[in-house]
């Protein structure tokens, strides 16, 4: 059973310092929220995405995942792959490649009819910062660790985050 839901912070947890937030204080279920900054999302210094209006996904003990609107998306980047996973929360995932390099798998996922509790992600997808170049207000992110998921790691947040060896009790 998953005991933590962003009441409290567990005593391993990280001290946030100043200007930062603690991934131990965002919710269980997860809260999606406006993003009021930059981001880009980029390969070999080709622009897939810039935008200015979007959103991230809270979720107790990783790192948010940002979620980047499709009209801001280069969609000749991308093309759909085959695949699809399940998520407890946003429902079924499909996924994207880069049209020009398949052969590095899946860079990006979205929700095509994302569950009842998070319609806005309709029109988003989000990225693999593992597999691309993206950046929050200029700063590089750094992947979630894990294969799996799609967190994007900054200054700004502390962890520890979900994702390492011995955390999947977390």
């Amino acid at each position: 059973m998953w005991q933590h839901k962003g009441q409290q912070r567990p005593d391993f947890a990280d001290e946030p310092g100043p200007g930062q937030e603690s991934v131990w204080d965002y919710p269980r279920p997860p809260a999606l929220v406006p993003f009021e900054g930059e981001v880009r999302v980029e390969m070999d210094y080709l622009p897939i995405v810039h935008s200015l209006a979007c959103l991230r996904m809270l979720e107790t003990a990783s790192p948010p995942t940002f979620y980047l609107p499709w009209v801001d998306v280069a969609k000749a980047a991308l093309t759909e792959i085959e695949g699809s996973s399940f998520c407890e929360w946003k429902g079924s995932a499909r996924y994207w490649a880069l049209a020009n390099r398949p052969d590095l798998g899946a860079v990006a996922w979205d929700y095509p009819q994302p569950s009842a509790a998070y319609p806005q992600l309709v029109d988003y997808l989000s990225f693999y910062p593992g597999r691309l170049e993206c950046y929050v207000n200029g700063e590089r992110v750094r992947p979630q660790p894990g294969e799996f998921y799609g967190g994007w790691v900054t200054d700004n947040i502390c962890g520890p985050v979900k994702g390492g060896p011995g955390t999947s009790h977390w």
